[in-house]
C-alpha cells in the first residue's frame, strides 16, 4: 500500500503501540509523526498481544475502546490492529516512507527499521514527553484505589 501511495506523491508514515491509557505523551508522538508526512498509519496491538507484552492485567481498555478513542485524533489517518507481538509483518506490507518511534527506542532497537531503510525509507526517533507513561499512570491509579479501600 505504501508503494502505491508513494507513486501518487504521498509520504506515508507508520508508528505503533498499545495505546492502553491514552495520555499526552501518545498525542505528542502521533502529532509529530503525522507532521512528517501526508498519511499516518497507526498499528495498534490487539488485546491478546498487549497481554503477552504487558502482563495478564493488561490491557486496561479493550482494542475496541482504544480504537474508538484513537479514531477521534485528527493526526491519525488509518488504524490497523495487529495480533503479533511486533508490527514487523505490518511494516513489510505497508512499506512506509518513514517509521517513527518514541525516544525510549534507538534505530537499532526499532522493529522493522532495517526493512524500511532497505526500501529507501527513513527511521525517526522522537523525544518522549516527560512525565507520561501508561504503566506509571496505571500504577498510580492502583495506589489510589488501594488507599481508598484502606480508609473504608
Amino acid at each position: 500500500m505504501g508503494t502505491e501511495l508513494r507513486s501518487d506523491g504521498l509520504v506515508t508514515v507508520f508508528t505503533n503501540g498499545c495505546f492502553d491509557i491514552l495520555h499526552p505523551g501518545h498525542v505528542h508522538l502521533l502529532r509529530l509523526a503525522r507532521a512528517m508526512g501526508d498519511i499516518l498509519f497507526l498499528g495498534v496491538n490487539t488485546d491478546a498481544s498487549v497481554s503477552r507484552l504487558k502482563g495478564s492485567r493488561r490491557p486496561i481498555h479493550s482494542l475496541e475502546a482504544r480504537t474508538i478513542i484513537l479514531t477521534e485524533l485528527r493526526s491519525v489517518d488509518f488504524i490497523i490492529p495487529f495480533e503479533e507481538d511486533t508490527p514487523l509483518e505490518l511494516i513489510h506490507s505497508l512499506s512506509p516512507d518513514i517509521l517513527v518511534k518514541g525516544g525510549d527506542y534507538t534505530i537499532e532497537t526499532v522493529v522493522g527499521a532495517d526493512s524500511v531503510i532497505a526500501s529507501g525509507g527513513i527511521v525517526r526517533i522522537v523525544p518522549l514527553l516527560e512525565g507520561y507513561s501508561t504503566s506509571s499512570i496505571a500504577c498510580e491509579i492502583g495506589k489510589e484505589f488501594q488507599n481508598e479501600s484502606e480508609v473504608d
